[in-house]
């Protein structure tokens, strides 16, 4: 996963190389730190400096009502398209905006290309748009407030991954993975549906996320990642709610890309959904099951942009220009979950993945992926192949494949991953 909810090191050279054979490093994070510290002048200069960055002029703000519709309090400002936080990036001083993909992947249906939802394509809300809409022509945006870097520590650290340099004194028990895997061949895109639930989060500084990721190369060398999904993120968002989010790096998280649009990189183009807010409704055990849409494809027509589509939704892209593997393709596809286990009193966490159910629950139990497909090396959507699995601790989550769907999750602590 893809942001500071908790804190990791490198694997250890004879772990990581069984990591790699399996999934790409996992999430990180700038730490449990006290939000109160007291910065020095320079410091505090730096967090208003910053905050002006992040936080541009908006046409319009709706201002959540804490009581009454929004529990998470976001403000949400309305930025004139052309004054969003990508154009900052180096890269992207003269880009000219692309409002919608010029090409689509071959497999596509005619629904996805015209944006017209299929019966079972999934709805959701985010619940600002109980007080508003941004109006055309802008992007909402989830206001960054001054708490917010402070609780990252630094302004270097906000809204990134953060790796120690110090890789002989990695705890692997940190992250946990059951994720569904296939490489091989050259990617261009993928596709996924992805149950919508509200896991239980046991520590301030852990999280638990369901996520794909599409990667090129190799950690430690040169390594590239886009990723999106959904995560609770106390330590981020300051509540146990389910939220959207992107991530992407072109330097294995070390000095490049960010969450959302917390640093210069990714373009929206969409003015209904606010990366970071709520998605709602959420699944009921043994109920009504939700699922949100998710599509990555290289607009090989137009500069090889990644288009990234949220349910009905073209939400934006990642400029290929901003990567240097992921600028051709993706070597690796990956779905699945991911949480921070620490340990606390040498205890397993009780952080949920998925639903907190094991997948051998099944239909209305655990949580899914469904719908999967690739973009190959030709072009083509077509089903996974060549397929695998991987689960760091199976008696604390685990995955079963079903053959182009999988179930996944657990509830972490348990008599038998005590």
């Amino acid at each position: 996963m893809a942001f500071p909810c908790g804190s990791g090191r490198r694997w250890s050279r004879a772990i990581k190389m069984t990591f790699y054979l399996f999934f790409l490093i996992p999430m990180s994070s700038a730490g449990n730190r006290n939000t109160n510290t007291i910065f020095g002048k320079k410091q505090k200069l730096e967090v208003q400096q910053q905050l002006k960055r992040l936080n541009k002029p908006a046409l319009k703000s709706i201002e959540k009502m804490y009581l009454i519709q929004s529990p998470d309090g976001d403000i949400i400002d309305c930025v004139d398209i052309y004054k969003q936080p990508a154009f900052d990036h180096p890269l992207l001083k003269n880009h000219t905006i692309q409002m919608r993909p010029s090409s689509y992947p071959e497999g596509f249906s005619f629904d996805e290309i015209n944006d017209i939802s299929a019966n079972s394509e999934p709805k959701f809300t985010q619940p600002w748009h109980l007080n508003g809409r941004c109006p055309e022509g802008t992007i909402p945006i989830r206001r960054t407030k001054e708490e917010d870097l402070l609780r990252a520590g630094s302004v270097a650290n906000f809204g990134r991954k953060k790796y120690p340099h110090a890789q002989k004194n990695v705890d692997p028990d940190v992250h946990e993975h059951a994720i569904y895997i296939e490489d091989g061949d050259k990617y261009y895109g993928m596709t996924a549906e992805i149950n919508v639930w509200n896991p239980h989060t046991q520590e301030v500084n852990e999280f638990s996320a369901s996520q794909f990721w599409l990667t090129s190369g190799e950690y430690g060398q040169d390594f590239d990642s886009i990723e999106a999904g959904m995560t609770v993120c106390e330590n981020i968002y300051r509540d146990k709610e389910t939220r959207i989010f992107v991530y992407w790096t072109d330097d294995a998280y070390q000095s490049t890309g960010c969450l959302n649009l917390d640093c210069p990189g990714f373009v929206q183009v969409d003015h209904q959904i606010v990366m970071g807010a709520r998605v709602t409704p959420y699944s009921k055990y043994d109920g009504d099951q939700i699922g949100l849409k998710f599509y990555v494809w290289k607009d090989v027509n137009a500069g090889g942009n990644w288009w990234l589509k949220i349910g009905n939704i073209k939400l934006g892209y990642w400029p290929s220009s901003i990567f240097s593997l992921l600028s051709d393709s993706a070597s690796s596809v990956q779905w699945g979950g991911e949480v921070i286990n620490y340990n606390k009193n040498g205890q397993h966490t009780t952080t949920q993945m998925g639903s907190g159910h094991f997948a051998e629950e099944g239909p209305r139990k655990a949580s899914f992926f469904k719908y999967l497909n690739v973009i190959d090396g030709s072009q083509i959507t077509r089903g996974p192949r060549d397929t695998r699995t991987f689960m760091t601790k199976p008696n604390c989550y685990n995955i079963i494949d079903y053959g182009g769907f999988f179930y996944f999750g657990g509830p972490g602590r348990n008599p038998n991953c005590p």
